[in-house]
């Protein structure tokens, strides 16, 4: 049996595509499942059995010895929740209660953390483990991310191989249900198909023109791919980028998305929310050398290439991966 945690989401629900697609069917699922406009998520795909996340540490202790791997992408991801407990509870805590499992039963595990631990970026975006103490998120999400990230490095025992996964900006199917947090090209698309044009954040710095913010955009099959490789490497345990490792314009994404559907690029320029304003990354780009060095070879979707397929083989017929 394979675990993914966070299953009916974006990611999780990719990753048990991904996995079907492979072949594996033995999947233990793991979610609240009470959020019906994520039911599309799962539907055709192929699982063992459904657990819901407030029983699923009893069930891992129960049913340990049927397991043999652990992802755990599960996690409240909303980085405009200001309320810490919150974060620790579904976060943080309950993360560290899936690793001690881990670490008892010997089971590998791999969880998600995030590209929100690096805050501004005033310590670059290297993978290092040494960093990580150093690191300023600017949200509470991202704070709870790196405290685990913290934790876990903490800890004597660890289980025999595990992964920690910083997500860059991901975007592809499955991400419908996600409203705001969806991923710039969801709602690019959305303003295309509705008003015919789009809004993007205006700079509210001189050193970036509009638009050209930059952002680490990684292709949500990628992100699987990347995981699929880990499920059968099982060495060189530590915490790993999981970016495209290229910074893109939002005008280049906007363009792009314009492209794919075929339509003449109308783009206006709006106020950053007050609210995310003093918190707004205006430059993200994963260094992916140590992903590599441990013999990932497989080539990136470049932002074209995958904002093509998401658009004409996803977006434009409302379908799922």
């Amino acid at each position: 049996m394979i675990v993914i945690t966070g299953a009916a989401g974006f990611i999780g629900s990719c990753l048990v595509g991904k996995l079907n697609a492979e072949g594996y069917t033995d999947l233990v699922i793991v979610d609240d499942f009470s959020a019906t406009e994520k039911l599309g998520n799962l539907e055709g795909k192929k699982y063992s059995k459904k657990v819901h996340r407030d029983e699923f540490p009893s069930w891992l202790n129960e049913n340990q010895r049927f397991v043999q791997f652990v992802f755990h992408i599960g996690a409240r991801t909303d980085t405009t929740e200001f309320d810490k407990a919150i974060f620790d509870k579904l976060n943080l805590n309950y993360s560290k209660t899936i690793w001690n499992i881990c670490v008892e039963f010997g089971l590998p595990l791999v969880y998600a953390s995030s590209a929100a631990t690096y805050g501004l970026g005033e310590h670059g975006y290297l993978d290092s483990h040494e960093i990580i103490p150093s690191l300023k998120p600017l949200n509470p999400y991202g704070d709870s991310k790196n405290d685990f990230d913290k934790w876990a490095l903490e800890q004597e025992r660890k289980p025999y191989f595990w992964a920690g996964l910083k997500f860059f900006n991901v975007y592809g199917p499955n991400e419908y249900h996600k409203g705001r947090m969806a991923s710039v090209i969801f709602h690019t698309y959305k303003q295309v198909k509705e008003k015919g044009s789009v809004n993007l954040f205006r700079s509210h710095k001189t050193e970036y023109k509009d638009g050209e913010q930059l952002r680490d955009f990684v292709y949500v099959k990628d992100v699987c791919e990347v995981c699929f490789f880990l499920l059968h490497h099982r060495k060189d345990s530590g915490i790993y980028n999981l970016g495209s490792g290229k910074a893109r314009t939002f005008l280049d994404l906007a363009t792009n998305t314009f492209k794919a559907m075929e339509a003449e690029p109308k783009i206006t320029f709006i106020d950053t929310p007050a609210d995310i304003r003093d918190k707004y990354q205006y430059f993200t780009e994963a260094d992916m050398r140590k992903l590599i060095s441990i013999g990932y070879s497989k080539p990136f979707h470049t932002l074209e290439e995958g904002i093509r397929d998401y658009v004409r083989n996803y977006l434009a017929g409302n379908k799922y991966l």
